[in-house]
């Protein structure tokens, strides 16, 4: 095979040929995705319009691509264009290498968050990664069962938990570990078809929690970078596993970062994919949980129509009785921390008194008692009080806040931290304010 010239001559090609053919993007994915196997709806045309204009190139699908436009397969070695999450044909061995980069010192190979986020963007998930991985038989490989994977699911709530009590900076990298280190034989070992999508589905949550705790390690674009590589890698795992909860949860994940960096347009469009993953789920938490995604993105979009629509769908879903056990963390998606988010919507949307009432709501119901999460809504709490004129209620709820906010390594709590002390200054000669300040400058 020769060396891959620029890509765009890559795009050359296959817009001259499909100009010959009188094709335009849609006519190109229809085509491949049916030559593929998937079905002519397997493909959007974005995906096909940035073939032709070389914003990107086919990867896994180039040998589809050739072979219904009538192009020499070898005549161009396809790489995976820049993209945040790089797209490789092969999702395992991608994971890996973004897991043994992240434990390397030098990360200068990471690219850093931008506003690049669109599905566009994620790769292409390979539908046929398991079935290859099943019936190849590598010298050597372990072989794989129900026990490998229970041993992921109990990794993942440990670590989970931790974070949840912790903050993702807190053993970070055990979870990288575990992954590059001990899930990766199992990845490249022998499985059936059954147990490799299980596995695909195990594995796809240690990535998303990797990427979790990599978001709320800190605020830098690296870290925020290395996390929207990892909610990739967990979105493609999901979705070759066909994991649909799964793969709407990885989706999620970029959309609430996408809201957190201020990213309006593409946080409305990931969180448009959450929800369509949803109607195809009986899990009610997960409708609930997609749902809220996209009132909150809408609510910064400044968009209350969309909000107010999405908000209700929610709600009208968390009140719904769960089926099934379900691993997810959309089904964990539990009612308080809907009323957290509900909460916060409303807050972006003006609404103090609703903001105030669902907050409330969230301290009030069992099951939101880490220190991180309890934390957070505590320092929420408090802003909203300090808006509605109610000082006292503020400093008092602020001042719990710091207790829960001691020894949690989380950039949502640093950030809160700060707000709050920007903020007393506003009441310099308030004793309590200057108390509350001296307590969080020990803490930053």
């Amino acid at each position: 095979m020769t060396s891959r010239p620029h890509a765009q001559t890559i795009a050359n090609l296959i817009r001259t040929a499909c100009e010959e053919r009188g094709w335009g993007p849609t006519d190109l994915a229809r085509a491949v995705g049916q030559e593929e196997g998937s079905g002519p709806g397997r493909i959007g045309r974005q995906y096909a319009r940035k073939w032709m204009t070389g914003e990107r190139t086919p990867d896994y699908w180039w040998p589809h691509v050739a072979r219904v436009l009538d192009l020499d397969p070898d005549a161009t070695v396809i790489r995976p264009s820049p993209a945040p999450a790089p797209p490789h044909a092969d999702t395992v061995a991608s994971v890996i290498e973004l897991g043994r980069n992240d434990l390397d010192v030098d990360r200068r190979n990471f690219l850093t968050a931008s506003s690049g986020y669109a599905l566009a963007a994620l790769g292409l998930p390979d539908p046929e990664s398991i079935t290859r991985r099943v019936t190849r038989t590598p010298a050597n490989a372990v072989r794989v069962g129900q026990g490998e994977i229970e041993a992921i699911k109990v990794m993942v709530k440990t670590l989970g938990d931790s974070a949840s009590e912790l903050g993702g900076g807190h053993a970070r990298h055990l979870a990288v570990r575990y992954l590059t280190q001990d899930v990766a034989p199992w990845l490249n070992g022998k499985y059936t078809e059954a147990t490799g999508r299980a596995l695909f589905a195990a594995t796809s949550q240690l990535a998303h929690l990797a990427g979790w705790m990599a978001q709320d390690e800190g605020d830098t674009a690296e870290l925020q970078g290395i996390a929207q590589g990892y909610y990739a890698h967990a979105y493609r795992l999901a979705d070759e596993a066909g994991d649909p909860e799964l793969a709407g949860t990885a989706l999620r994940g970029l959309a609430v970062q996408c809201i957190d960096l201020g990213y309006r347009a593409e946080a409305v469009q990931l969180s448009e994919a959450c929800v369509n993953y949803g109607r195809a789920l009986q899990n009610p938490r997960a409708v609930a949980y997609y749902n809220a995604t996209l009132a909150n993105a809408a609510a910064q979009d400044d968009d209350r129509t969309l909000a107010t629509q999405h908000l209700a769908l929610a709600e009208s879903a968390i009140g719904k009785p769960t089926t099934g056990s379900g691993d997810s963390w959309a089904a964990h998606y539990s009612p308080g921390r809907w009323a957290h988010e509900t909460g916060m919507i409303h807050t972006r949307l003006g609404d103090l008194t609703a903001a105030e009432e669902h907050l409330h709501l969230a301290l009030d119901i069992h099951g939101l008692d880490r220190r991180r999460t309890r934390a957070i809504v505590l320092a929420d709490l408090g802003g909203v009080l300090l808006r509605q004129g109610n000082v006292d209620g503020a400093m008092a709820t602020w001042s719990d806040f710091l207790d829960f906010a001691d020894g949690v390594h989380s950039v949502k709590v640093r950030a809160a931290i700060q707000d709050m002390r920007v903020r007393l200054r506003r009441f310099p000669d308030l004793p309590e304010a200057q108390e509350l300040r001296t307590r969080a400058a020990a803490l930053s």
